[in-house]
């Protein structure tokens, strides 16, 4: 081999510690690259991601299946987080059953308090819960659930004895006006709002058909019934005795709620 003065090839060498030096740079470069920092919360708006996050669990395995472990986990932030927003897992759910609570009952008040005929009410109420269950399915499964803690705003049995209040109001004032006694209407208040309840919860589950069909239908059940009252009924089979009061039906007087 020649010298370098005369010619010669200078021999290059690849330093294994340059080679490792620029590699952990890149791998470092690239880390850091990869650790881009999430934009930090307020404490309103993790409060409100709490919230979403355990209500989404709630109805999914219930309150005794739900764990404060898995509500951090899905939030992704540690427990001490929820117990501080909270003070643990009854807080958080006392918040979303309060909350439903809250936006049911102003569905369904809403749809009673315009001034309309009592047949336009009844399907106003309807569309009402069955709006609700389409919209916000999560809270009203956690609202049917027994309620393990106590509310401020109460459970769906007081939600419905609260609408059942307004509408005893409205078929008190038309069984009066009817010549029927105004002192059943609580009854047929709670029985009315008794079967569009349970219709909700089964249309929950299965969602056919579309709720404005449900709604007709369930209408068509109260306001027809409702149409014939008698005024004194009674038991017609073999083992029941003869109503106290003699029996009378409307015949053909007009519907007590026309």
């Amino acid at each position: 081999m020649l010298p370098l003065h005369k010619g010669g090839k200078k021999s290059v060498r690849t330093s294994g510690a340059s080679f490792c030096q620029h590699s952990v740079h890149t791998r470092t470069v690239t880390d850091e690259a990869k650790r881009v920092p999430r934009a930090r919360m307020t404490a309103r708006q993790r409060r409100e991601q709490l919230i979403v996050v355990a209500k989404a669990l709630f109805a999914e395995k219930g309150f005794d299946g739900t764990s404060v472990e898995e509500i951090a986990a899905r939030a992704d932030v540690s427990k001490p987080v929820v117990y501080e927003h909270f003070g643990g897992k009854e807080g958080i759910y006392a918040v979303i059953v309060d909350r439903e609570v809250e936006a049911l009952l102003g569905e369904l008040s809403g749809a009673l308090a315009s001034r309309a005929h009592p047949r336009q009410l009844v399907e106003r109420a309807a569309l009402a819960l069955l709006g609700y269950i389409e919209d916000s399915p999560d809270g009203f499964r956690i609202l049917v659930r027994d309620s393990p803690v106590a509310q401020a705003g109460g459970t769906f049995s007081s939600l419905l004895g609260d609408v059942a209040a307004q509408v005893e109001v409205l078929l008190g004032d038309q069984f009066a006006r009817r010549g029927l006694n105004p002192l059943v209407a609580p009854f047929y208040a709670q029985m009315l709002v008794g079967q569009v309840a349970l219709a909700g919860q089964h249309w929950a589950e299965v969602r056919e058909p579309p709720k404005t069909v449900i709604a007709a239908h369930l209408v068509n059940l109260a306001w027809n019934g409702l149409s014939a009252l008698e005024r004194e009924p009674e038991m017609h089979g073999s083992d029941f005795g003869p109503a106290t009061s003699t029996p009378s039906t409307l015949g053909d007087a007009p519907s007590p709620l026309d």
